[in-house]
């Protein structure tokens, strides 16, 4: 460095001399800083690399998971013995599984999946069963919260089917074999009647009059043993499920005034709460018309004079519940369990079949029928339906 000293005979050189000694130590400070901040860089970008070395591998690795994952999901999907169909927002088939593919054709990708049911699916008699060709299908949906589509999940149920349905039969056969001892002396007692007042007709001794009652009470007891009959060929064939789109309301209209005058002359207030709006139920109108009577006329019988019988339908989401209430003396618990049994009953007259065929209308039509009965409180019997037109557009109104 330069010899910086003023002569003592300049002093503005003294003065700049001292100026430039303070510049080129602020030079030196800053200096200083700036390799301390360059070296305190040089260890933070060190940092930051291995730091994003580390991110760049755990990145690396969660896209290899996801890809393996995306790969056992592809071959999950191609195994699939079930058909996925995605759906986007508008409703258009965008993926296909192996299976869908085979269920509804590979010219489905694209359409609308309104069209490709209308063009493969026809609808049956259960809720969520279609058929496809000699195949019977169930079909369900799921809603994607990530972009508005959905997934069609479509399972081939033709064997299940026929396994249930034999398996009816067969609950039914051996239903009838349980019952013959009991049929056998259903079929005597009015038999044997209608045969002892038959003989005291063609006694010569035997007067008009009571000629005339001797033939109404053997006809009493041929009506009487050609109902059973009735009704046991019901049970056995089974119910079967009608094509008639009958309103929920003149069901239970029909049903009301068929059973007014009874409730009448046995001395009974009888009520209609009609709140099924413009509910429709799928299928035969005479069956459904039979069962719900059958519910009312049981009710009767069971209440005393002076007592109501209340008939109420409404609508509960996709269900129709018909109520059938009476005040009569209820039902003992430890009958409960049994009051569906065919030929049971705790009636001296009848069958002990009407509960059992009214319960086997509504399970061919896809419900049920509960009963809640507390003894000394009356009895409820609720009829659950589906309501019938949702149940053939559900899968095409997309």
């Amino acid at each position: 460095m330069p010899n910086l000293e003023p002569s003592p005979a300049d002093p503005d050189a003294a003065v700049k001399a001292a100026e430039l000694q303070r510049a080129f130590a602020v030079f030196n400070q800053v200096s200083a800083e700036l390799t301390q901040a360059y070296e305190s860089l040089q260890g933070r970008a060190a940092s930051l690399t291995a730091e994003l070395a580390v991110a760049n591998g755990e990145l690396r690795r969660q896209y290899q998971e996801k890809e393996a994952l995306s790969e056992r999901l592809s071959s999950l999907l191609d195994a699939l013995p079930a058909g996925v169909v995605l759906l986007d927002q508008r409703a258009l088939v965008v993926a296909l599984n192996p299976a869908a593919m085979s269920f509804l054709g590979a010219d489905a990708l694209g359409r609308h999946w309104g069209d490709v049911v209308r063009q493969s699916l026809e609808p049956t008699l259960t809720v969520g069963e279609w058929l496809l060709g000699e195949k019977r299908v169930s079909i369900a949906e799921s809603a994607l919260a990530s972009d508005g589509g959905k997934i069609m999940l479509v399972h081939d149920v033709t064997a299940a089917h026929g396994m249930k349905a034999e398996l009816e039969r067969s609950q039914r056969l051996a239903a009838m074999g349980e019952m013959a001892a009991s049929l056998a002396h259903q079929l005597r007692t009015p038999l044997a009647a209608a045969l002892l007042y038959t003989v005291n007709l063609g006694r010569a001794d035997v007067s008009d009059e009571a000629r005339r009652r001797f033939s109404d009470k053997a006809s009493a007891q041929l009506r009487r043993l050609e109902r059973l009959i009735q009704d046991v060929l019901l049970f056995a064939r089974g119910e079967h499920r009608g094509r008639d789109l009958v309103p929920a309301s003149d069901l239970l209209q029909e049903a009301a005034q068929t059973v007014e005058q009874l409730m009448r002359e046995h001395a009974l207030e009888f009520v209609t709460v009609d709140g099924c709006n413009e509910a429709q139920i799928f299928g035969e109108r005479k069956a459904l018309f039979g069962a719900l009577v059958n519910l009312l006329e049981n009710a009767m019988q069971a209440t005393p004079a002076g007592g109501k019988i209340c008939l109420a339908g409404k609508v509960c989401g996709d269900w129709l519940e018909v109520a059938v209430r009476d005040t009569g003396p209820g039902i003992p618990v430890e009958k409960q369990a049994r009051i569906f049994d065919p030929f049971y009953t705790t009636k001296g007259q009848g069958t002990g079949l009407g509960l059992a065929i009214a319960l086997g209308v509504m399970r061919a039509h896809g419900g049920a029928i509960e009963v809640n009965s507390v003894p000394g409180e009356g009895a409820e019997f609720v009829v659950r339906l589906p309501i019938g037109v949702a149940e053939s557009e559900s899968c095409i109104n997309e």
